[in-house]
């Protein structure tokens, strides 16, 4: 039996000067659009994508969409991102400096996705 609400859990830990993080949040983008919920887990350089402003005018490959507008159109589909909190604190970053919707939490959210059932993926 094909599961009812599949999940799917990507974590991400490539910023916006590495071409893998257009591919993170593409295929985050197509998971959605297949019936999926998905959750992006950013960590290390990978919170740097969702920091206000930053990826405003980012296009890693001519040939796939802007970042910004893949990390828009994850977020207007209900796309949670969550961002490792280690991680935004060596970078000076609090809630107010990310985008709107992003929650800095532990790895346990992440845990949380995988025991209720989600497939992960990382890049």
């Amino acid at each position: 039996m094909a599961n009812a609400n599949p999940r799917l859990a990507i974590v991400a830990s490539r910023g916006h000067d590495d071409e893998r993080a257009t591919v993170a949040w593409t295929i985050a983008n197509v998971g959605q659009k297949q019936g999926q919920d998905v959750t992006m887990f950013l960590v290390s350089t990978a919170i740097d994508v969702v920091r206000k402003g930053a990826i405003d005018h980012v296009r890693m490959n001519p040939f796939d969409p802007s970042l910004k507008e893949l990390v828009d159109a994850f977020i207007e589909r209900g796309g949670k991102i969550l961002a490792c909190p280690p991680c935004a604190k060596v970078r000076g970053y609090s809630e107010d400096d990310l985008i709107d919707g992003v929650e800095i939490v532990g790895s346990a959210a992440l845990h949380a996705e995988i025991m209720g059932g989600a497939a992960t993926l990382c890049f």
